[in-house]
């Protein structure tokens, strides 16, 4: 089957799940706006966009599909991150642990990763999928819709493949995030290229370079570079402004 068509009907199927996780409320309601919902979203709007439905723990196959290096390029994301040993590294909305697994052997000796999810399914397969690659350098932990829940000034990297716009409360992650990062640690953006038409993800589930910095721009963060080399996804990096 094609994979954006697989995709999009897992997309279309874990909406109903997923829509109790969005219920809950934000302190900061004022920030968003309500939307008629379309069949990917989640009738919330932000910044110009409508929040995207959540891709759930079922689709866990989707994550880990074999043909994944292939058609996203995953080693030359590897190579855009610029990782080194000793640094501790968040792995935000990490699902399966698919991009934690890969990036862990590059941060020893001294590192670590915390893989952040917030469903409790997908901490489940993280902590099976480290304990089977031999990585007790990834750490599994459990976050909230709206933060999270990392020590201050801990992280030197925070990277988001193909999360960020499916946060139900995108700007109190983000400032988690950045009370989570030391001073001049990074951010990353790693989103489905929306100026793209060929690239075969439904629009809700992209994001294009200037809608990124649009809404980075909220934050005390400084535009490092954008990486394009990837065929499907933007790799756009930040730093914490000190």
């Amino acid at each position: 089957m094609n994979s954006s068509v697989w995709f999009s009907g897992l997309c279309l199927a874990l909406t109903l799940t997923c829509s109790a996780v969005f219920a809950q409320p934000s302190p900061n309601t004022e920030r968003y706006s309500p939307l008629p919902s379309s069949a990917d979203g989640i009738g919330k709007g932000f910044m110009g966009r409508e929040i995207s439905a959540v891709m759930g723990w079922q689709g866990a196959e989707w994550l880990e599909r074999q043909e994944r290096d292939r058609e996203e390029r995953t080693d030359l994301l590897l190579e855009a991150l610029m990782l080194k040993p000793g640094m501790v590294v968040a792995d935000i909305g990490a699902g399966t642990g698919y991009l934690s697994r890969r990036m862990a052997p590059a941060v020893m000796p001294g590192g670590k990763v915390w893989a952040v999810d917030v469903q409790p399914e997908m901490i489940s397969l993280l902590k099976a999928g480290a304990k089977r690659s031999g990585l007790p350098q990834i750490e599994a932990r459990l976050s909230a819709v709206d933060d999270v829940k990392l020590p201050a000034s801990s992280v030197d990297l925070a990277v988001m493949v193909d999360v960020y716009h499916e946060l139900a409360y995108p700007y109190e992650v983000m400032a988690s995030i950045l009370k989570a990062l030391k001073p001049g640690g990074r951010i990353v953006f790693v989103e489905y290229k929306a100026e793209d038409p060929r690239v075969p993800i439904k629009p809700l589930h992209k994001m294009s370079e200037a809608q990124i910095k649009r809404e980075a721009s909220v934050f005390p963060l400084v535009w490092e570079r954008t990486v394009s080399t990837l065929p499907w996804q933007h790799v756009v990096v930040f730093s914490k402004r000190n």
